[in-house]
């Protein structure tokens, strides 16, 4: 289990970006952090992957409190940060390093194949498209096969067509190894198309709002009237969130 316990961030400057933030979140689960820009979910991201520190509180992984990036938690960022003097092939392997040619070569070919990119492996990332720059970056992270998925908006620099196609092949990798996934986003569907559970944010200083069990079977058509019943929900949520009205729980 990943434990958040009474988190809080203060900035050198003064500013309070995270107060008395407490989240349980289970092994397995998927869950998307939404608010609006400045709530503070990006840097709770940075302070679960230990590669920012808490000025009070602790990020736990079952009894093992997190201080530094840890090697069974992985993050993509919104642009997929690929070295650009590496091949597909390489810069996926790179975090392997340490492992036999042999065992690495392995997981390597066994994760490229899972993203559709077998055929790209000797391209540089200069030849990919946005779309295809991402699957590396997702292949890259899930290589390691680590307990702790964090995605920071991994999509949004990408158009429609692209950000939903990923969407479903996220989930479709992840049912490979059922990683626990913390999900940044914008994108109410996006969200709901994703989660067990939407945690709406709200800033000044970022907190906790409101919780959202969305307890639906995946996959989920974007069609779905339950998912409409939800996007209302949060959206209102989100309105909430803005002004100085109390949260109802869900």
């Amino acid at each position: 289990m990943l434990l958040l316990e009474g988190l809080h961030k203060r900035f050198s400057n003064g500013f309070v970006g995270l107060e008395s933030v407490d989240l349980a979140v289970n092994k397995t689960e998927i869950v998307s952090l939404i608010g609006t820009s400045g709530c503070g979910k990006s840097t709770l991201l940075r302070i679960i992957a230990g590669l920012d520190f808490p000025t009070y509180g602790t990020v736990r992984i079952d009894e093992e409190i997190i201080t530094k990036p840890h090697p069974d938690i992985s993050i993509i960022f919104q642009e997929a940060r690929l070295m650009p003097w590496l091949t597909v092939w390489e810069n996926i392997q790179f975090g392997l390093q340490d492992l036999p040619r042999s065992r690495r070569n392995l997981l390597t070919g066994e994760i490229i194949a899972k993203v559709g990119l077998t055929e790209f492996a000797q391209l540089l990332p200069r030849q990919l498209s946005g779309g295809m720059a991402q699957r590396v970056a997702i292949a890259r992270a899930l290589v390691t096969h680590p307990s702790i998925l964090l995605l920071d908006e991994p999509f949004s620099a990408l158009d429609a067509f692209t950000r939903l196609s990923l969407q479903d092949h996220l989930l479709q990798i992840w049912s490979y190894s059922q990683p626990t996934m913390i999900l940044v986003t914008h994108d109410v569907e996006e969200a709901l198309m994703l989660s067990d559970r939407v945690i709406v944010m709200r800033g000044n200083p970022g907190r906790i709002h409101q919780k959202f069990v969305i307890d639906l079977p995946r996959p989920r058509r974007r069609t779905d009237l339950h998912l409409q019943y939800w996007k209302e929900k949060l959206l209102d949520a989100l309105d909430l969130s803005i002004g100085d009205r109390l949260p109802v729980e869900a």
